[in-house]
């Protein structure tokens, strides 16, 4: 062993691990391991100044040639110590057996535990959860049963609020220009009205609602058209004057009190066993300074709301994301968590334990479900295969999977049993985590063949089956707002806001309405639609006690009175297709004045076909002349 210099066993362990035999740091751990152990004999014949013996000598150092009695020596696989840092220079394919397939060993021969513990070690075996029970509170049904859709508003969108906004907008206006606006609570009502009707009604222009052809008289009649346009653009919510300077680093510090009544009444709502969170996008193509862009939706730039929903599209739960630095001042032990995680752990603040939580493979990790399973909240989503590299490699591959055919699955558990991925070969593979659901009991579904041109009915994990049932809520929350946006024009993301979060407590607002009636029983004629809902708040909100409006022009001026009607002129087409235009004299008090344009006389003739004054003078003959010549 004295004859034995360092460089003599480095160039040897070198020259093995070529053959494929051991790496240089591991056998230079051996080497260590061997030199300060005290139990080994000394075999340096007194030369205590043998670099051999006593101190390991650099690599530059002279090759000296090694004794008969070292040069057959072979290292025991006792004493080789599998370490992390030895994955550095180990093939690839070895590297992924030791770390997956034996526990490791320490220098001393002692069998230790997988790398990194039981999280990292996966393995093909059943999957037995241990869960506990679902603790929240049944919801009380009974409380809803006669309430009417105004009703179901009201849970999110009260007189309170709506005081706020009009004390805001006369407080900002009068600042601002020194004129206040001088609106009240049942104009406010009205302004929310006619554009929750404005949105059931798709005209081109919001003009149009007060144009003479096409005026709506529900709206055209309660409010005036400059008079509408003037408190969309003057709406608020605070005053600024009132808000601290800390207060406003929160981004949106401006619609704040009007999002936390509508999350009031969000959090109102019992909840249930099941969940699901997603993302949603309050669409705004304007100048923001925290607009988003993510592709792939209908509507990819503007703000991103993360939603926690129920099955059937209730929202729960929402977070208006402003950064991640934001998000983890909200949650607890946030360091180390990634954004989805950060989600996970704001939104599921509510939920009761017991609770089952799914969501898409943009927030599932193993560290969220990690988290989650300390509040004892179970996830189940799809995961992309480079978040689980080490059971990936306990999984078939795609070419395998594809090989057998559609339908294929497989599933591995982690070490120490908490998780379990299953991996499913449709038409594509999909990946799924869970902490509740396996691939056991599997199903059947129908699938279509293009290659054969019909329906394929082929094998389907539990997991899958429970992943479609539970995680479509957020989606239809999202489809329901879309079918009657109040897509106003706006350059203002605040206004863009407040009638978001006002879609989104009218589609919450059906939901719970349509779900009370049918555990009831009512028949699904007797339901009122959501177009059939949207109108009949919209109603409500429009026949509110009627406001006198403010003059623009002055603070003192007297009360506008009954304003006459004007019978609208027909149009052309009308006008001269007809043959018959038959006048007649009407027996008024006061002349009518003439519709023929240009024209300043006044007539009591009246044309019976258009239903309109014109006069029968010898020099300008304006019946004539309306109607084409005839």
């Amino acid at each position: 062993m004295a004859g034995m210099t360092s460089n003599v066993f480095y160039g040897s362990s070198r020259q093995k691990h070529g053959q494929g035999g051991m790496s240089f740091l591991r056998a230079e751990r051996l080497l260590n391991a061997i030199t300060n152990d005290s139990e080994i004999e000394d075999l340096s014949d007194g030369e205590e100044d043998d670099p051999a013996v006593g101190e390991i000598a650099p690599c530059e150092a002279t090759v000296e040639q090694p004794d008969d009695s070292d040069s057959d020596y072979q290292p025991d696989a006792a004493d080789i110590s599998e370490d992390t840092d030895s994955d550095v220079s180990e093939p690839q394919h070895k590297q992924q057996h030791l770390e997956n397939d034996e526990p490791d060993q320490d220098v001393q021969g002692r069998r230790a535990g997988p790398r990194n513990g039981n999280r990292e070690y996966w393995k093909s075996a059943p999957f037995n959860p241990v869960l506990v029970p679902f603790q929240g509170a049944d919801e009380q049904q009974d409380e809803r049963a006669d309430m009417s859709p105004v009703q179901y508003m009201e849970q999110y969108v009260d007189i309170e609020l709506m005081k706020v906004l009009a004390d805001c907008t006369n407080s900002m206006s009068l600042a601002k220009s020194g004129r206040s606006l001088n609106t009240s609570v049942e104009e406010m009502y009205h302004f929310f009205g006619a554009s929750i009707l404005m949105s059931c009604i798709p005209y081109p222009q919001i003009r149009m609602f007060w144009s003479t052809n096409l005026r709506v008289p529900a709206i055209s009649d309660t409010m005036r058209r400059d008079r509408f346009f003037k408190l969309r653009s003057h709406l608020k919510v605070v005053i600024d004057d009132d808000i601290p300077e800390d207060r406003k680093t929160d981004k949106f510090w401006k619609v704040r009190p009007f999002m936390n009544r509508i999350l009031k009444g969000c959090h109102a709502q019992a909840r249930p066993e099941s969940v699901s969170i997603g993302e949603q996008m309050i669409p705004f193509t304007g100048g923001c300074p925290f607009r988003q862009y993510v592709p792939l939706k209908p509507n990819p730039v503007g703000m991103k709301n993360f939603v926690l929903a129920t099955a059937d599209g209730v929202v729960l739960d929402f977070e208006v994301y402003q950064g991640s630095k934001e998000l983890a001042a909200q949650v607890l032990d946030a360091e180390g968590l990634g954004l989805g995680a950060l989600v996970l752990k704001r939104l599921t603040k509510t939920v009761h334990p017991g609770t089952k939580v799914y969501c898409d493979r943009f927030f599932t990790t193993t560290s969220a479900a990690e988290s989650m399973l300390e509040k004892q909240v179970y996830l189940t989503g799809t995961v992309m295969k480079n978040r689980i590299p080490k059971a990936m490699q306990k999984l078939p591959s795609d070419k395998i999977m594809k090989q057998q055919g559609r339908g294929t699955s497989a599933s591995v558990v982690r070490g120490d049993g908490k998780l379990n991925v299953v991996k499913w070969f449709d038409n594509k593979p999909v990946l799924m985590l869970s902490a509740v659901h396996t691939k056991e009991p599997e199903n059947t579904c129908q699938r279509w063949s293009k290659k054969n041109k019909c329906y394929l009915t082929i094998r389907r994990p539990n997991i899958v089956q429970e992943y479609n049932a539970k995680m479509g809520g957020v989606d239809l929350s999202d489809r329901m707002m879309s079918y009657y946006r109040m897509s106003v024009r706006t350059k203002k993301w605040t206004i863009r806001m407040l009638m978001h979060f006002m879609d989104l407590a009218l589609a919450n607002s059906w939901l719970l309405y349509r779900r009370d009636h049918q555990e009831h029983g009512t028949p699904r004629k007797a339901i009122m639609t959501f177009l059939a809902f949207r109108m009949d708040v919209a109603q409500v909100f429009l026949n509110k006690c009627d406001v006198t409006h403010a003059e623009e022009e002055s603070a003192c001026c007297p009360q506008p009175g009954q304003r006459s009607l004007v019978t609208p002129i027909p149009h052309i087409s009308k006008r001269t297709a007809s043959a018959a235009h038959l006048p007649e004299v009407a027996d008024l008090k006061n002349p009518m004045r003439c519709r023929q344009q240009g024209c300043p006389g006044k007539s009591r003739v009246r044309c019976l076909t258009c239903n309109v004054f014109l006069c029968l003078q010898s020099r300008r003959n304006c019946y004539e002349a309306f109607h084409g010549g005839q």
